[in-house]
């Protein structure tokens, strides 16, 4: 059986998805539903057993059938303000399972995020000795506690400690693509354009406020959901430990992910530009692009689609269906 942390959410469903493809139904989920709509990413999903974060722990002291563990759950707002509970569900949480995937030898798959990173100044190569992760400065608090689990997984690999037979860290740049409709603002730009242009209307991007850097410039490593699940079950089929960085390797404006969108709409481009909020100038990442060196070393085959092919596959196959969801 594999257990899928975060499962009700948008990377976490997704793996379901991928892992029904492959024949997999034996799954366990784990998350939260609440009183809102995220069932409906599971709405296709075949799976075997829910348990409740809260009653995880105790669940596993009865299981001894686990193929692999793969964590996705988390605060993932990059606007979390409350730090004890940021660093309980990302850290402490993340900690636990880390020393139960160690005791019982089971694999460990889990989110990091490309928010460790901060705004890039020490580059996007994803080392793991324990000094190179300290040197990164993340802007907000989501990439901070992301960025101290993965300093214990780097320094529990630097001393050759006990650890998982496969302990894998997901560094997650900017994807987008089904099922992330419950993000709220945290959603990619993709679904949050998409109705406006559906309805022939203009939409907003943020201008730019750094000298050089034209509005809509901004650029990000945009990589699909698709081809994010697909990277990170190969590095859990090769069993490579490590923390590797899951995009692209090229990085795109968004501007031509807007334009990609209203093409795939089959309107023309249609976009005006709006002063960014004060109060998120100083954290705005300018820039992001995920160096690939590792999963190359890993051996894992780096083959996307172009920008252009993934929005037009997310709008013709969810966005502009009855059923959005995968």
């Amino acid at each position: 059986m594999i257990l899928i942390t975060g499962a009700t959410g948008f990377i976490g469903s997704n793996f379901i998805a991928d892992l029904n493809i492959r024949g997999r139904t034996d799954i366990a989920i784990c998350d939260f539903f609440g009183s809102e709509d995220k069932w409906r990413n599971l709405a296709n999903a075949a799976f075997m057993e829910w348990v409740p974060p809260a009653m995880l722990f105790e669940w596993l002291r009865s299981r001894r059938d686990l193929e692999a563990v793969i964590h996705m759950g988390a605060i993932s707002a990059t606007t979390a303000a409350d730090g004890d509970v940021v660093m309980d569900t990302n850290f402490r949480f993340s900690l636990q399972l880390l020393d139960y995937c160690t005791e019982v030898q089971v694999p460990l798959l889990y989110a990091s995020s490309a928010a460790v990173y901060g705004a890039g100044e020490q580059g996007f190569e994803d080392s793991i000795t324990p000094a190179d992760i300290l040197s990164l400065r993340p802007l907000n608090l989501y990439g901070w506690s992301k960025r101290q689990f993965d300093y214990v997984v780097a320094e529990r690999i630097a001393r050759a400690a006990a650890l998982p037979p496969a302990c894998i860290g997901l560094r997650f740049f900017n994807v987008f693509g089904p099922n992330e409709y419950h993000k709220g603002d945290m959603k990619s730009i993709v679904a949050k354009i998409a109705a406006p242009i559906s309805r022939g209307e203009r939409i907003t991007l943020f201008k730019s406020h750094r000298d050089g850097i034209a509005d809509g410039d901004q650029r990000r490593d945009f990589i699909y959901v698709k081809d994010a699940v697909r990277l990170s079950l190969a590095l859990l089929d090769r069993g490579r430990s490590g923390i590797f960085n899951i995009g692209t390797g090229a990085a795109r404006s968004f501007r031509e992910l807007a334009e990609a969108t209203f093409r795939a709409f089959g309107r023309e481009p249609a976009i005006d530009y709006v002063d960014m909020p004060v109060q998120i100038r100083d954290k705005y990442q300018y820039f992001t692009e995920a160096s690939l060196d590792r999963l190359r070393q890993a051996g894992v085959e780096q083959s996307f689609g172009t920008l252009e092919e993934n929005v037009r596959d997310y709008v013709g196959s969810y966005l502009n269906k009855d059923n959005q969801y995968r």
